[in-house]
């Protein structure tokens, strides 16, 4: 934990890791999901449009290039000397495996590139793929990020995630077998969810071996199952107040040792429809900072590992 924050944030843990700035590229592969194709179900999560998370530059740029053109620009902003290549749109464990490979080994030979963070679901890793990223980390730094969201069931049928706690619990203990890190990411302001349920979350992933956490406002994109509840009066944003109190509380939950790699979102501006403080990040995260310090609040509080 940093002297400035009070949990244990992801740019410190690169820092002791490797002495110096490094920066995460986010990457599209062009890739998709077994919740938009139909292996699992159609459409997807109520909250993601056709884009998902990516930016689409997986038509237009290999991985290479997306690479090159994110160290010229992030380079040059964060005076960054090392990156990893973040496979961030879509499920990125979900294609053949030779295609994958292929990927990954462009993404690594890039100079500068110290390790990879794949973004993916808990049901679509296979061991051949866990086994190709435990062989990698014999070089590189490999986070696999593992969409959760919720540790109720009721909410990810709600919200059509296509998978179950128990499909998320599994992959965590064959991803673990291989010493892979798993980041988490968890969505706060979930419909049918009230302030003790996403709590209960942290205390679920307390228990669980798992390295880091990436936390999430619910925000509402246009085009989206959500929106249509939004514009029907199914469904209300969390406000700010509200969400900064959560967050502090979710940390404090945590084990000290997990790294929290992200305390809120990135809504694209021109897709957003509501809370329109969401773009606000910066003034967020110091409102997170100011209320943990302020109640007394830091990462590990309140944790409470549960005897087995």
């Amino acid at each position: 934990m940093t002297d400035k924050k009070p949990y244990r944030d992801f740019n410190s843990y690169l820092l002791e890791l490797f002495g110096c700035r490094v920066q995460k590229i986010t990457l599209d592969a062009g890739l998709t999901c077994p919740n938009r194709d139909g292996t699992v179900g159609y459409g997807g999560c109520i909250y993601c449009n056709v884009r998902g998370s990516g930016t689409g530059l997986g038509k237009t740029l290999s991985i290479k290039e997306q690479l090159e053109q994110g160290k010229k620009i992030l380079g040059k902003k964060y005076k960054a000397k090392k990156f990893l290549g973040y496979f961030q749109s879509f499920s990125n464990t979900y294609a053949p495996f030779e295609k994958l490979k292929k990927l990954y080994d462009e993404a690594l030979s890039v100079p500068g590139v110290v390790g990879l963070s794949i973004g993916t679901r808990p049901d679509c890793v296979s061991e051949e793929v866990l086994d190709l990223l435990a062989e990698y980390q014999r070089k590189y730094l490999i986070w696999l990020e593992y969409g959760l969201q919720s540790a109720k069931d009721e909410t990810l049928k709600l919200i059509n995630r296509g998978h179950t706690v128990e499909d998320f619990v599994k992959a965590v203990e064959k991803t673990r077998k291989r010493q892979i890190p798993i980041c988490v990411h968890v969505i706060l302001g979930l419909p049918g969810e009230i302030p003790e349920d996403m709590i209960d979350t942290a205390k679920f992933l307390a228990n669980l071996d798992i390295q880091g956490v990436k936390l999430h406002l619910l925000y509402i994109i246009r085009g989206t199952k959500l929106h249509q509840m939004y514009e029907k009066g199914e469904y209300k944003c969390l406000d700010r107040e509200t969400y900064v109190r959560l967050v502090g509380e979710f940390l404090a939950h945590l084990p000290p040792d997990v790294v929290i790699q992200r305390i809120t979102g990135d809504p694209h501006r021109e897709e957003l429809i509501a809370p329109a403080w969401s773009l606000e990040k910066r003034r967020n995260i110091n409102m997170i900072h100011e209320y943990m310090k302020r109640h007394d609040l830091y990462q590990g509080k309140f944790y409470r590992k549960l005897q087995r």
